[in-house]
């Protein structure tokens, strides 16, 4: 390996052949599981030996030719959530539990035990509409709810559980491997790959042999499934064939195939189910390569063979089963039991915390590429923002600004004087974003490598020493973030003192953190590469990148004493990312397709909790035509992480290379995102305390609505806003379904107006996208633009107040100093809540808990679909003075404007319109 040092790593090096990367068909405790399945061997649960706890339930499960006991727990969780845990009884060695996901706040509820069936045992939680129904033989678990079976656990007997053996080096007799609940006889070694697996030129050696989990899950009357990030797919998940299955294992795959299920960057192992009247979430807490199976049955009838009362009264329908299958690990699984979308995304950030609330600078547009070449690239780029009149906030700087590919320093040719290129950004207020990977060259001169090596803090190999890869530097050591010690040391790092060149306006982006290892098995580490509690790899190697995120999130809250929200950008991530940041979809394309797959992979990350998500704007390989470029961008400002990133050797791309015309388009685009900028923000705070996503499928909006749950080519931004971004060059027209028989809808260019539930065929040219405000709802907006975010601290805001078919709208808006944690420690914030009845415009306080000060005035208000020209307008503030208000009104879009108004956005007031 020495020699790879030497070696020039080129993008060349990540953009390998696909052919390196499995299928299901390669994947040995995936053949092992559909093999030994098929044989029907099942399981029973032995009911008497259930030890009830205050709340929860536990009892042994055995499988009949093994007569080795498992353990199976069910516990009732605070918010209508049930946890199945199954583990080995007395396993040869601790299996691994994923620690640091769950919130630590999680409340146990008691469960009841009520009377059931013989041979069953019924667990009620809380007030009891909600029942665990665990039959003994053959060992199943129904979620019962209001007397509806609405999940069933192990109802197809594919609960798979290969218990730790003695290796058969090590057994002692040929008794053991007669117990041994595995065949290993030779010819089957290979083949089932219990103690190696080969794959190309890698053999992966297993110390502790099989021990791969699964479990079923039947969701009667459900056919719309979503979610199980990360995946270049579509929103609602497809059925799966035989080595097809969704893979969630974080790889570095550039330039990835869409429409596949192969597995890429990040694994959220988390499924939502939505039918009309419910949904319900499973969330599979296991961190090493996973495997989900998914099948549709669509309302046909299909024999019932419960027993009961329970079974009389269900309903004979369409059900979809879903297959979970892991490499290691336990099985700890949550069942989220709705009833409403809402609801389980509570559920769901109860159990794996909320969106960070971002801070506001980081909602603006980023612009980035591999790479700014050097401080006068920046400043000119930077210059150029502002001489074509295009407001942006970050500037990032990729690998090519370190000296040699080692973070946390500095290209002192390129990069000669860091803080006063920082002190420039500044100047405009303005922040910069730079790289720090996981891997650490392997050179005894360069101090981070020379302190995690004496102190033990990378991961090792299988033989005890460190473990080396290449990757960007060359030869390369992986800090080992599963340690506590490496995380603490490595926040340390980001400290202003130790980072030099660093500024508090330098925010950082963790790339290549699958661990991206260039060469390696997968493009990846090896799975038996030891880690901190002398773990394997294949038990975690999902959660890799998640700890890298946290340490950084940490690091940058430690070097402002705890004081300032970090923005950290993430390529891998896990279940539980949201709580350190942002995170985006890698290494896209400049196709049109790409653009396209872009808004369902969005969706998908947006309903798993991922709410700060993006796709880099133009596609990051390849030179997008200009009319693709202005597309993506329009697209990109609405969607919530917006940043334009190129690869090496691509022509540059800055907005204004593409002619004035085009310029003036993507300065458009642009410009609109901050216009809504008080919109986003609102909406991210609500997602940060209220779990809402930020960009929501049609379904969760229109939850009752069947022909919205299929949609992926448009969203709702909230509930206020519909995007439909435009994917087909040269289109003229486009295809807009308005949700909602009872809601109008207005087009928010033209004022046009729609009634819902329709398809209507919008026309559109390069200018603009379909974008339409939901009657009902008042939209924040800001009426003047600064160069950055931080230039519009001031600036006066404007409401488009859009009304519903009963002539009323609401809407909420947020406020903060945008930067800090005084939100949080010291309830320095606004919350208000606009809401228009019977002809008056209300502010109010929506939140007694929170002040903040503000001198900014509501000087501009805009009325969607008021009906008739008024006689007068006046103002009303809370003092009981009435001002009379100069007003425009259109009869023929029926709008009507109020401009030059003076009403302080955090005081009480009224506008009467009579």
């Amino acid at each position: 390996m020495e020699s790879a040092e030497k070696e020039e790593i080129s993008v060349e090096d990540e953009a390998v052949d696909k052919n390196v990367f499995k299928d299901c068909s390669k994947i040995a405790f995936y053949r092992r599981q559909k093999q030994l399945l098929s044989k029907k061997s099942t399981y029973r649960a032995l009911l008497d030996s259930v030890t009830p706890g205050e709340d929860s339930a536990r009892f042994q499960i055995i499988n009949e030719p093994a007569k080795v006991p498992l353990l199976a727990e069910v516990c009732g969780i605070e918010g209508n959530i049930f946890r199945l845990k199954i583990n080995e009884e007395i396993p040869l060695k601790p299996r691994y539990e994923v620690p640091d996901v769950l919130t630590s706040k999680l409340t146990t509820v008691r469960l009841t035990s009520c009377p059931g069936d013989t041979g069953s045992l019924v667990l009620a939680s809380g007030k009891g509409d909600l029942k665990c129904h665990i039959t003994a033989n053959p060992f199943k678990v129904d979620l019962v709810s209001e007397e509806e079976v609405v999940m069933s656990i192990n109802s197809l007997g594919q609960l798979y559980f290969e218990q730790l053996q003695i290796p058969p080096k090590q057994r002692a007799t040929k008794k053991n491997e007669e117990d041994a609940s595995i065949d290993t006889t030779q010819e089957n070694q290979e083949e089932l790959g219990l103690w190696e697996e080969k794959f190309e030129n890698f053999v992966d050696v297993k110390v502790n042999g099989p021990a791969s989990i699964g479990l079923d899950f039947s969701l009667h009357g459900f056919e719309h499934l979503y979610g199980i990030p990360q995946h270049a797919e579509s929103h609602q998940l497809k059925n799966t064939s035989d080595s097809d299955a969704y893979r969630l294992y974080n790889l570095d795959v550039y330039g990835y195939k869409i429409h596949d299920k192969m597995g890429i960057y990040g694994s959220v192992p988390y499924l939502l189910a939505h039918k009309l009247g419910r949904t319900l979430g499973i969330f599979w807490l296991n961190a090493s390569e996973t495997l989900v199976e998914i099948k549709t049955e669509p309302a046909v009838k299909y024999t019932l063979t419960q027993t009961g009362p329970v079974a009389a009264k269900q309903k004979v329908g369409s059900r979809t089963d879903v297959h979970w299958m892991s490499e290691s690990g336990i099985i700890d699984v949550f069942l989220l039991t709705g009833p409403t979308p809402s609801d389980v995304f509570k559920q769901y950030s109860y159990l794996t915390g909320t969106q960070a609330m971002p801070p506001l600078f980081s909602l603006g547009y980023h612009q980035c590429r591999w790479n700014y070449e050097d401080e006068q690239d920046v400043k000119a780029v930077d210059a150029g923002f502002d001489e074509h009149d295009i407001p942006y906030d970050v500037m990032w700087l990729d690998i090519e600004h370190t000296e040699g590919k080692r973070y946390f320093t500095w290209d002192k040719k390129r990069f000669p004087n860091p803080k006063r290129m920082q002190d420039l950004l500044r100047s405009k207020k303005r922040k910069l974003v730079v790289i720090s990977d996981p891997h650490v060259k392997v050179d005894p001169n360069y101090s981070v490598y020379a302190k995690a090596k004496e102190q033990g803090f990378f991961v090792r190999n299988h033989e005890g020493g460190d473990f080396e890869g290449v990757c960007w530097p060359g030869l390369s050591s992986y800090l080992d973030f599963t340690n506590p010690k490496v995380r603490k040391w490595y926040s340390s790092l980001f400290a202003f003192s130790v980072y030099q060149g660093s500024t508090d306006i330098l925010h950082i982006w963790n790339d290549m953190n699958e661990p991206s290892v260039f060469k390696g098995p997968e493009q990846t580490m090896q799975k038996n590469a030891i880690h901190h509690g002398n773990w394997e790899h294949r038990e975690l190697h999902n959660i890799y990148g998640f700890y890298q995120q946290m340490a950084t999130t940490e690091g940058l809250i430690q070097r402002s004493k705890g004081k300032e929200r970090p923005f950290v950008l993430t390529r891998s991530f896990f279940a539980g990312s949201q709580k350190y940041g942002a995170v985006w979809t890698g290494d896209n394309t400049a196709e049109w397709s790409h653009l396209k797959i872009s808004i369902p992979m969005l969706l998908t990350l947006s309903v798993t909790g991922i709410s700060f998500c993006g796709a880099d704007v133009g596609g990051f390989i390849g030179d997008p035509e200009a009319e693709l470029l202005v597309r993506w961008y329009q697209a990109g400002a609405y969607q919530p992480f917006f940043r334009g990133h190129a690869t090496m050797n691509t022509k540059r791309r800055e907005p204004w290379l593409f002619g004035e015309e085009h310029t003036r388009l993507i300065r458009e685009a642009i410009r609109e995102r901050y216009t809504l900028l008080p919109y986003w923000y609102s909406l991210f705070y609500s997602a940060h305390v209220a779990s809402q996503p930020v960009m929501r499928p049609l379904w969760v909006e229109f939850p009752n609505e069947l022909e919205t749950f299929s949609v992926e080519d448009e969203y709702m931004l909230g509930g206020a806003l519909l995007v439909h971004p435009v994917t087909e060059p040269k289109a003229t027209v486009v295809d807009v379904f308005l949700p909602g028989s009872s809601e109008i809808w207005y087009d928010s260019k033209t004022f046009a107006h729609w009634k819902g539930a329709c398809t209507v065929k919008i026309p559109v040219t390069l200018d603009a996208i379909p974008v339409f405000q939901r009657g009902g709802s008042v939209v924040p907006i800001k009426t003047t633009i600064g160069r950055s975010t931080g230039f519009m601290t001031n600036s006066p805001y404007g409401l488009r107040v859009a009304l519903s078919t009963k002539g009323s709208a609401m809407g909420e808006f947020y406020l903060d100093d945008g930067h800090s944690f005084q939100y949080l420690h010291q309830k320095q914030f606004l919350h208000r809540k606009f809401s228009f009845s019977s002809g008056v415009l209300t502010n109010s306080c929506a939140d007694e808990r929170g002040h903040y000060p503000s001198k900014c005035v509501v000087e501009q208000i805009l009325v969607l679909g008021l009906k008739k020209q008024p006689s007068s307008v006046t103002a009303h503030s809370a003092d009981g003075s009435a001002q009379p208000v100069a007003f425009t009104y259109h009869a023929t879009t029926s709008t009507l404007k109020l401009e030059t108004l003076s009403l302080n956005i955090g005081a009480d007031w009224k506008v009467r319109v009579q």
